[in-house]
């Protein structure tokens, strides 16, 4: 374990614990975090994973600037997806994955392509969907530190394994913040 999977864990911490609290100040350590992440997941032969802190950089910038627009007095408001929306998003994550891990691994020697690309395309779809401010996000978050935890540890990264059960606990909690949050909103 590196000083700077060390360094990316906790910077991963403190932006998810932000999250859970709608805080727009969680922007600044997701974007340190995918920064340094993306240099241990290129040495851990992670390409998808790698490449998946490239993507969460951008996103993470957008998101930013969504949530400074979006922010009132309580908080960032925060609501549900349609269930069209949610089979669109479904069937297009699924898609991307299939895709996205056959050719991981056909052109590259990643030592995981399948379970990582997953990881890939669950994260993607997870980030956007927090950017839009959407509950269902937290699930998704939720399937990604469950697959995540064992991947990392197969690959050496104790660090980063330990990081994603805290996450899932964290995922748990930004799950039942967020859906009160929405319904309060809903209510009101």
């Amino acid at each position: 374990m590196s000083q700077l999977e060390w360094l990316a864990a906790a910077l991963v911490l403190i932006n998810v614990a932000l999250v859970a609290l709608r805080s727009v100040w969680n922007y600044p350590f997701a974007l340190a975090a995918v920064s340094v992440y993306a240099i241990v997941f290129f040495g851990a032969k992670l390409y998808s994973d790698m490449l998946l802190q490239g993507f969460f950089f951008v996103l993470n910038l957008y998101g930013w600037a969504a949530w400074m627009r979006a922010r009132d007095d309580s908080g960032v408001p925060v609501g549900w997806m349609t269930d069209r929306a949610r089979l669109a998003w479904g069937l297009t994550t699924v898609v991307a994955w299939v895709v996205w891990s056959f050719l991981m691994h056909r052109y590259t020697d990643a030592a995981a392509p399948w379970v990582d690309g997953g990881i890939a395309m669950l994260s993607i779809t997870a980030q956007w969907l927090l950017a839009r401010r959407r509950v269902e996000s937290w699930w998704l978050w939720i399937l990604v530190d469950l697959i995540a935890v064992p991947l990392f540890a197969w690959r050496g990264l104790y660090a980063t394994s330990v990081v994603y059960v805290v996450l899932l606990g964290l995922s748990i909690d930004g799950l039942v913040q967020w859906r009160r949050a929405a319904a309060e909103g809903a209510s009101a």
